[in-house]
């Protein structure tokens, strides 16, 4: 792993959270080379919705895991789930990733099925 690339990630990361202090509940996202994460926490640090491509439901549908088209799907599915929980108004936390490919299409999934950031 390149570590100036992990550190420029790290201190994105800090940057974001520093503002989203006084907001109750994020959108975390998380990705990997093979996998992306979603999870929707609440100020007190209690995870209220996951959702992520290790789910049983999308390892048969999905032959790859790490492209658009899965996170688009993980994105609709974590709107599902938070507006059966009552979430619909939360703030994007990206992690320290860039706006760009499957953060960006998981966004845009999620905001096109109900979710407001």
């Amino acid at each position: 792993m390149n570590n100036n690339k992990y550190i420029a990630r790290i201190k994105r990361a800090t940057k974001l959270r520093k503002n989203l202090v006084n907001n109750n509940i994020r959108l975390v996202v998380h990705r990997t080379a093979r996998h992306i994460y979603a999870q929707i926490i609440s100020a007190n640090n209690k995870v209220l919705v996951t959702a992520s491509t290790l789910e049983k439901c999308h390892k048969k549908t999905l032959l790859y895991t790490g492209n658009i088209k899965s996170a688009t799907l993980i994105g609709q599915l974590i709107a599902i789930k938070a507006i059966k929980k009552g979430i619909t108004k939360l703030t994007f936390d990206r992690s320290g990733y860039k706006f760009h490919g499957r953060i960006k299409s998981l966004a845009i999934a999620a905001r096109n099925n109900g979710l407001n950031f």
